[in-house]
């Protein structure tokens, strides 16, 4: 039963990968420091039309490949985003000035992305209008300096929690590795639908993600 079981779970997560490779036109993928040297030739600008960078995390924290990989992937012509994980326990306007003092202001990036990961011990800490309160500020800081409305990255069970209801105008990328996400009343824009991708050029598992919508409406999205 248990060999039956795991059978099915693969296959099942091969069916998902099928449908989230064939059903969407606009693909990209997302790396920190953890994935090394990577070989940005190698990767297929056909295949390939977007990427996110870690930036930073907190406060204080640089990744140290952020600056590196900023210029080789801008070099090989991808559009290029950064994103920061957010540190539910550390003020908003210190995590703003770290993004901000780090990632270059420049019209042909994609829009900053605030990495919203639930974080039991910083939740209760505090109350979810104070958490929400710090996010709106983040938030607006990122969108007041570099033009374009932030997007949220974030999971199902966070979203539920703390975000639905809140931030109705704000994009939202989706981790979700089971399904397509479903959220009440809303679209996500990016979806995270792998942890385990092989890309040509990076060595190990590369987070893979998606578009929801064709490359028209990814051109008017993407435009400065």
């Amino acid at each position: 039963m248990m060999v039956f079981g795991l059978g099915m779970l693969m296959l099942l997560n091969m069916a998902h990968f099928a449908h989230a490779q064939s059903s969407f036109t606009v693909r990209g993928f997302d790396v920190s420091h953890h994935q090394g040297k990577i070989d940005w030739t190698q990767i297929s600008r056909q295949h390939y039309q977007f990427v996110y960078l870690k930036a930073t995390e907190g406060g204080d924290y640089l990744d140290p490949k952020f600056q590196d990989y900023w210029l080789e992937a801008r070099e090989r012509g991808l559009s290029v985003g950064a994103y920061h994980f957010y540190n539910l326990c550390r003020d908003a306007e210190v995590q703003s000035q770290n993004f901000i003092h780090t990632v270059p202001k420049k019209e042909n990036a994609l829009p900053p992305v605030i990495d919203l990961e639930y974080d039991s011990r910083c939740i209760q800490q505090t109350t979810k209008e104070q958490l929400l309160k710090q996010i709106q500020i983040m938030h607006d800081r990122l969108y007041q300096h570099y033009g374009k409305a932030p997007i949220f990255y974030t999971t199902p069970n966070f979203y539920a929690v703390i975000l639905a209801g809140h931030f109705q105008q704000t994009p939202l990328w989706i981790r979700d590795y089971q399904a397509q996400p479903q959220l009440k009343g809303r679209q996500w824009t990016l979806w995270q639908y792998s942890k385990q991708g092989k890309i040509n050029g990076i060595q190990g598992d590369v987070d893979l993600n998606v578009f929801y919508a064709d490359q028209a409406t990814w051109q008017k999205f993407i435009r400065p």
